[in-house]
């Protein structure tokens, strides 16, 4: 039971930062396309995203677009997509970021245990330039 005053407070706290990361990527996918998915998911979660949607474990070379990949999330949390539905909200976003959880964490473990490579980060060059 929550009770006292501190617990609430603490409580509204986290729920804060959790609405405030909800209504982000909901604004990144209407106000910035142009950029990569990466800048609001971790490889993991964009990766494990567009595996489960494809059904194809190997993850493309480019991460989608914010748009691409908040529709992808939606849709876990009940958008359907139609053309009269507009945008997915903050509701089925938060429902499918739950669900992305999951799904991550699912496909951290299959990956790890059968291509280990495509959870590190590509080699970096260490020839200098100049």
């Amino acid at each position: 039971m929550i009770g006292s005053a501190d617990r609430i407070e603490t409580c509204l706290a986290i729920d804060m930062v959790v609405a405030w990361r909800i209504y982000h990527l909901t604004k990144l996918g209407r106000e910035t396309p142009e950029v990569d998915c990466t800048v609001f998911f971790e490889d993991a979660e964009w990766k494990a995203l567009v595996a489960y949607k494809s059904q194809d474990p190997i993850p493309p070379e480019k991460p989608p677009k914010p748009r691409e990949a908040i529709h992808m999330v939606a849709s876990l949390g009940g958008f359907l997509g139609r053309k009269s539905d507009g945008e997915p909200g903050t509701q089925t976003l938060w429902l499918g970021l739950q669900r992305l959880d999951d799904i991550t964490e699912m496909w951290k473990i299959t990956i790890s245990k059968l291509a280990p490579h495509l959870l590190r980060p590509p080699p970096v060059s260490s020839e200098k330039c100049g």
